[in-house]
Order: structure tokens, then C-alpha cells, then sequence
């Protein structure tokens, strides 16, 4: 027994294994019909399922550009208060210096 399938109850889901659709008699030989193809569609979905077995990659490139920038902030930081620590321990010689120079002159 061959049951081909009704428009409710289709033989099958996938499109591809679908019969066409034969044009209808009731509309003028002319009319345009536009062509529909689902091309379109298929390579939507290849191009998503390519996006979301790439998205662990791009995740982890992103974890690591956060990373490699808050290295750098904080090696940006560490400069910076090594730079005041060097800077306040030239003054404080620079002081002791002029005190000496002062008690030279004084005596």
C-alpha cells in the first residue's frame, strides 16, 4: 500500500524529500511566481551552527583579551608606584644632602 501523504499529514517533514509543488491551473500561464528556494534558509542554519561550535573560541578569545589588558593595567600601576617610591626616596636624599651642605656651610 502506497500512501503518498496529505498537505495536514505529510509523508515526510524535510523539505528536500518533498514532491514540488505543481503550479496551480487556476492562475494565468503569466502570472509571475516567485521562485522559492531554501537555499537561503540551509546556509542561515549551516552559518549558525558554524557560529555556535566557533562561540567557545571567540568566549575563550575574549577571556583572554580581558586578561592580557588587565596585565597590562596592572604592570601600568606597578610602574607608576615603583616611579613615586624612586621619586620620594630621591627626595628625601635630596634633603639629607642640602642638610649636609647646610651644616658644612654653618660650621
Amino acid at each position: 500500500m502506497n500512501i503518498t501523504g496529505t498537505i495536514d499529514r505529510p509523508l515526510t517533514h524535510d523539505p528536500k524529500k518533498q514532491a514540488p509543488m505543481k503550479p496551480s491551473t487556476s492562475e494565468p500561464a503569466g502570472s509571475p511566481i516567485p521562485d522559492f528556494t531554501t537555499t537561503g534558509a540551509n546556509a542561515s542554519r549551516q552559518n549558525r551552527t558554524r557560529e555556535m561550535h566557533l562561540m567557545p573560541e571567540a568566549l575563550a578569545r575574549a577571556h583572554m583579551h580581558d586578561r592580557l589588558h588587565q596585565a597590562e593595567q596592572d604592570r601600568r600601576a606597578m610602574r607608576l608606584a615603583v616611579a613615586r617610591r624612586m621619586q620620594r626616596r630621591a627626595e628625601r636624599a635630596s634633603m639629607r644632602a642640602r642638610r649636609a651642605l647646610a651644616m658644612a656651610v654653618m660650621q
